[in-house]
């Protein structure tokens, strides 16, 4: 089975479990990624301290 016929069957698996509206906002969830997600997080989660969290937190609560 070639690559189309496998994709022209999976989305017609979808649309018929989840139907035309839910198939899409299925496929709007899947993106590809880029970047490095590790050295991203360290870049900005090693700099914050544990005052930061405090704040963090005491302001969630305040909302």
């Amino acid at each position: 089975m070639k690559l189309a016929e496998i994709r022209q069957q999976g989305y017609k698996a979808l649309i018929d479990a989840l139907g035309v509206a839910g198939t899409l906002r299925f496929l709007q969830q899947l993106e590809v990624g880029y970047g490095d997600y590790t050295k991203e997080r360290h870049q900005w989660l090693d700099r914050l301290t544990i005052d930061d969290f405090r704040s963090y937190v005491k302001q969630r609560k305040d909302e």
